[in-house]
């Protein structure tokens, strides 16, 4: 009797503990990051960005500058390169997992370069490593400040504009270290892009 009595206590306390930790883990952890959530609605809705109500992209997620065939536009800046995908795939997050012995990954370097220094009229040992290399994640919306200023005057060049007024926007666009110290100075892409358009509209 009193092991019968003690089989249904102990399932009497799995079930109450079932019932706590479904309330507690099912609805209640739920419903409170949903709430935190919404109170920041840029983030939570994969903080993407608008120009005159269309959507053009995300600030959090890198995207190519290129025609249907993947050749880069030269009007605008580009972005770092991608191996998430068929390019900045969110579904596909990764590196290319090449090693710095990898042929396919010298020979890709060494196409890169060759086309940045063609395009941007530049010297081949100037150009940046992350202008060269994707990033672990291949979704990076940022390129360094250094990549960024080689291709003003390709840009300004295309369009027709000053390169000084080009330069200026790079030069507002660039972000500091994460907290003075963290990282390294960044500038986004699309939004640099998205200021660029509102500069020269014609050259869109």
């Amino acid at each position: 009797m009193s092991s019968v009595r003690g089989t249904t206590r102990q399932y009497w306390v799995a079930l109450r503990a079932m019932i706590v930790f479904t309330i507690v883990l099912g609805i209640a952890y739920p419903a409170v990051v949903t709430g935190i959530g919404l109170l920041v609605p840029s983030q939570s809705n994969g903080s993407l960005v608008t120009v005159g109500g269309k959507t053009v992209g995300s600030s959090l997620i890198g995207q190519s500058f290129t025609d249907k065939k993947g050749n880069a536009l030269p009007q605008w800046f580009q972005s770092r390169p991608s191996a998430a995908g068929t390019g900045y795939d969110g579904g596909a997050s990764s590196g290319s997992n090449q090693g710095t012995e990898s042929e396919t990954l010298i020979k890709a370097i060494k196409d890169r370069k060759a086309a940045i220094a063609k395009s941007d009229g530049v010297d081949p040992s100037k150009i940046p490593a992350d202008a060269l290399t994707a990033s672990a994640s291949g979704l990076d919306p940022q390129i360094s400040p250094e990549y960024a200023r080689l291709q003003v005057a390709r840009v300004a060049a295309t369009r027709g504009i000053k390169e000084s007024d080009v330069s200026a926007l790079v030069e507002s666009a660039v972000t500091g270290r994460q907290l003075g110290y963290f990282g390294e100075p960044t500038v986004n892409v699309l939004q640099l892009n998205i200021a660029l358009s509102k500069l020269d509209p014609s050259g869109d």
